[in-house]
């Protein structure tokens, strides 16, 4: 193995700079055996890499070859097989895992253990190694003493240095100095040591000899202290010169510096001045402006506006540190404050004359409103108090109390002008809507005195009497009416109103349009007086922020308005709409109560209104939110809008409960159910007015209930009738209920028409069915008979042998039923049909029609079971399908 071994260095290692560590003799586990080497090589150069190389002898001569090498990095797993026994196999898990079989045990375990101490050295790497004998590895640690084949040979590598070429070159030309340097060692260093010596002896010499010099240099160094010496004594002298120079120079310096610092300070003092000059001056034309101005005029107002600006700039200025301290600053500041406190009194004074001036102007055009249904214009009075605008921006700067007074006293004066305008408003409305009935007569309405109308606009609750009455002469009206109407109707709708029925469409629009035209009239009041406050009174309006809730705001008064925003500090972009909106709701604090009014006096007049008011409310909330979601308008609107919806959902409840209720006379017959006809009106009444409405979602919920209901009350009603067959009750009005809904084409009520129609379609058949029963009734009750045998098993041609329906048994039956009988029969049938059915739906002619039909069908069945049980018999019926239509036709033209 050792020849291998060197053979392999020799040949396949050494010319790559490879040292072949260990070898171990091994061929493939499971397979020919085909022997090759495993190898554990090092690499000579730096950084050292180690290989564990597979090499096999040639096929073509008798040399070796490097097959397969694997970095030893990339061994992951060392599987011995066997710890304990013996065993020459081993496995190697590189990419993938190789097995191998050694040619001994002694060999795998060498190179085994040869593999760990490498990756001890270089790798450091967690190898593992399983199956292995510990003892095998503990032997195999390096120690001190006995370092590893690869570590000694490294280190003995690493102490070697050599030769650079000049102490080469010295040592050949000493080594050609001597002749014996190569044959006799020994001569050539006793040499050596004798020339070491004689080398030693001449510097011992050489450094004695210079002693003498040694002294020559010393006399030199004492000779140049001495020059030192007399130098110093030269300086010091002219050091004491310069010193009186020194103290005269930094005299004239120190004076300097304090010229330099009085120059400083009069430069500063003088910019102070001119900066407390310039920014707390105030011309005389400011002052004279804002003591005497002319607050009337368009000129004075801009004048003590830029005068209070001018004033406002002063007092704000930014005073630097210690200003306050000066006198004349405090004078000036206070001067300011005297100024700033007397003009905002006479602005103050001024603006509340015109505040009262307003109500006092208003008031005398009061008269000309009342008789239209109009609200005063208010834009003069916003149009010459904006021109006040800028001031109260100064006043709300300067002075937030006088601000706040002058606000709470627009407020009290605004909202009883409002007050009174508003009330008057809606009286006019009120009346215009109950001063006409039905018959065209007049309610009485005596004018109001002057003396009355200034008590109740002094009242916050002074329309609540006046509508009393209004409602009370409606529920007369009410009582009136409801004689004239159908005795099954006013079982029906008796709702303590005036009934749907009984106003005409001429009435509904005139509704319509007043109670628009108060909508009208409302919202740009509402929303110019809003403008105006922001303009006027400076408040944000347009951000989004979170507001109060209506009835907090209705519970304000002037104590909490003024402890909402007497802060002293500016207003935030929030409370500022707060502020608008709690303005807002104290000047039209009115409007909410005085529409609730308006909407119950619809509701008594008609309950149909609720309708018109749902759409009308509807869209102006919409165009409400749409501009500003929490203003008062859009607040305002929104509440009386769930008034609104409540009525038009207790009219639908009411509609309703009346059908549950419905009684029918026991008497007559049925017909169309009031209801029926009832919930057609409302439909029709209910989609004119729907058309692009915003609330359309309310009005489908409506008419799901309502077509609910009223099919509940048909089959109620249908069962709880005596005169008129239930058929009838249902098919009648379910024909009617399909007809309104086909007409109208409601989308949500699909599922209901077709309902309605398969309902009416059942019934009508039914009706013929069991009505056709009667005339042929002998005959019928015989091929009833004929068709049980049949079901009993007895074949058809077999029939005719029983006793009871032989074909004597079966000619008796048709002699009974000559063509006269069968249209006598037909006649009288006809007869009770007319009875039975009401002349509103007219019916009679498709009634007829299908019986006509249904007779046939009946006649061509007895016609085939006589054909089928009574073959070659030469029994037909004494009358054909011509006498039938013939007896048909003649019945329908005689009646």
């Amino acid at each position: 193995m050792t020849a291998i071994k060197h053979a392999l260095q020799r040949d396949i290692f050494t010319p790559n700079d490879e040292r072949l560590l260990s070898i171990v003799n091994v061929c493939k586990a499971g397979k020919k055996k085909r022997n090759c080497f495993l190898c554990a090589t090092v690499t000579t150069e730096r950084p050292v890499q180690v290989n564990v190389v597979k090499v096999k002898k040639s096929d073509k001569g008798d040399f070796y070859k490097r097959q397969t090498a694997w970095a030893l990095r990339d061994l992951a797993v060392v599987d011995a097989k066997d710890a304990v026994k013996e065993n020459p196999e081993f496995d190697l898990h590189f990419d993938k895992v190789y097995k191998w079989v050694a040619s001994s045990t002694v060999e795998k375990n060498t190179f085994i253990s040869c593999i760990w101490k490498l990756n001890q050295r270089y790798l450091r790497k967690k190898i593992d190694f399983i199956n292995v004998s510990s003892q095998l590895l503990e032997e195999s640690v390096p120690s001190g003493e006995n370092q590893s084949v690869a570590g000694g040979d490294e280190e003995a590598v690493d102490e070697y240095q050599e030769l650079n070429a000049r102490e080469e070159q010295d040592i050949e030309i000493m080594m050609e100095g001597c002749e014996c340097a190569i044959s006799n060692a020994e001569a050539f260093a006793e040499k050596l040591s004798r020339e070491l010596q004689v080398l030693d002896g001449a510097n011992i010499q050489s450094i004695m000899a210079s002693e003498k010099q040694v002294n020559i240099l010393m006399k030199l160094l004492d000779e140049a202290l001495k020059e030192v010496d007399q130098i110093e004594i030269k300086l010091s002298s002219y050091e004491e010169m310069l010193q009186s120079v020194k103290e005269q120079m930094d005299q004239i310096s120190e004076s300097n510096h304090l010229i330099h610092l009085s120059y400083t300070n009069n430069v500063k003092l003088l910019s102070e001045i001119e900066y407390l000059v310039n920014h707390m001056d105030l011309a005389k034309g400011h002052i004279k402006a804002l003591q005497e101005g002319d607050l009337t005029s368009s000129r004075g107002i801009e004048a003590c506006t830029n005068a209070a600006d001018a004033l406002l700039q002063c007092m704000n200025v930014a005073l630097r540190p210690g200003h306050d301290m000066l006198h004349a600053v405090k004078q000036q500041q206070q001067r300011f404050s005297d100024l700033r406190e007397q003009f905002a009194r006479r602005l103050t004074s001024h603006l509340n004359s015109v505040f009262v001036q307003q109500g006092h102007d208003q008031s005398s055009t009061l008269a000309q409103h009342s008789v239209e249904l109009t609200l005063p214009n208010h834009h003069p009075f916003h149009r010459d108090l904006l021109r006040y605008a800028k001031l109260m921006e100064w006043l709300k700067n300067t002075d937030y109390g006088k601000y706040e007074g002058l606000t709470k006293n627009y407020m009290d004066y605004l909202s009883r002008l409002y007050e009174r305008e508003i009330k008057d408003f809606f009286e006019v409305a009120k009346i215009k809507m109950t001063g006409t009935t039905k018959e065209g007569k007049k309610f009485a309405t005596l004018p109001r005195k002057e003396s009355a109308v200034k008590q109740e606009t002094e009242s916050l609750h002074g329309s609540s009497g006046k509508l009393t009455g209004s409602t009370s002469s409606l529920n007369k009206l009410s009582v009136q009416s409801s004689g004239n109407r159908r005795s099954q109707s006013s079982s029906l709708l008796d709702m303590g109103n005036m009934s749907a029925s009984d106003l005409d469409v001429a009435d509904r629009t005139k509704f319509d349009k007043i109670f628009e035209q108060v909508l009208s009239e409302l919202e740009p009041l509402c929303l110019a007086e809003q403008d105006f406050i922001s303009k006027f009174f400076k408040l944000q309006q347009h951000q989004n922020v979170s507001g109060t809730t209506t009835n907090e705001t209705e519970e304000m008064d002037g104590g909490n308005l003024s402890r909402s925003y007497m802060s002293g500090v500016p207003q935030t972009v929030s409370s500022e709409k707060d502020m608008i909106r709690q303005m807002m709701t104290k000047i039209f604090r009115c409007i909410e109560p005085e529409l609730n009014n308006l909407i119950a006096l619809g509701d008594k007049i008609d309950s149909f209104n609720s309708l018109y008011m749902l759409v009308k409310m509807s869209h102006h909330v919409w165009t409400a939110q749409n501009v500003d979601p929490a203003s008062f308008l859009s607040t305002t609107l929104g509440n009386v809008l769930v008034t609104v919806k409540r009525n038009f959902d207790k009219c639908i409840s009411n509609q309703m409960k009346q059908m549950d209720e419905v009684k029918i006379s026991k008497k007559s017959k049925v017909g169309i159910l009031p209801f029926v006809a009832e919930f057609e009106e409302f439909a029709a009444l209910a989609e004119s007015i729907f058309k692009n409405a915003e609330r359309r979602g309310d009005l489908d919920k409506a008419y799901t209930k309502l077509i609910r209901a009223v099919f509940i009350s048909v089959e109620k009603v249908a069962n709880e009738s005596q005169k008129t067959p239930r058929d009838v009750v249902m098919m009648e009005n379910f024909h009617h209920i399909f007809a309104t809904l086909s007409r109208l084409k409601i989308s949500c009520l699909e599922a209901e028409k077709k309902e309605a129609k398969l309902k009416y379609t059942e019934h009508l058949q039914s009706y013929v069915v069991y009505s056709l029963g009667q005339p042929l009734e002998k005959l019928n009750h015989f091929f009833e008979g004929v068709e049980a045998r049949v079901a009993q098993g007895i074949r058809e041609e077999e029939v005719s042998y029983q006793l009871a329906f032989n074909k004597q048994e079966l000619r008796k039956v048709i002699k009974e039923y000559p063509g006269k009988e069968v249209k006598k029969g037909l006649d009288n049938l006809y007869k009770k049909v007319d009875k039975h059915l009401c002349e509103e739906e007219n019916l009679l002619q498709v009634v007829w029609h299908s019986m006509q039909d249904e007779f046939i069908r009946q006649y061509k069945h007895f016609e085939g079971l006589i054909a089928r049980c009574y073959p070659g018999s030469g029994i037909t019926m004494e009358f054909t399908i011509q006498d039938i239509l013939d007896y048909c036709s003649s019945i329908a033209q005689s009646h």
